[in-house]
């Protein structure tokens, strides 16, 4: 049980929980902003084919 206490102490000490949290809320930006912009992208190329579409028919 000691050597609990002593992991869980140099764990709270420790710059990795920290770090750890900041390059998951960067990730989960970096996805948000990908999905975003793959969203824009597609309604646009939808947009533009719906025209050529009416224009050929």
């Amino acid at each position: 049980m000691k050597n609990f206490a002593n992991s869980v102490k140099h764990f709270l000490v420790s710059e990795d929980g920290p770090t750890a949290v900041e390059y998951a809320v960067m990730l989960a930006l970096i996805v948000i902003v990908c999905l975003t912009a793959i969203s824009a992208i597609g309604t646009n190329a939808n947009t533009k084919f719906e025209a050529v579409r009416d224009a050929l028919t």
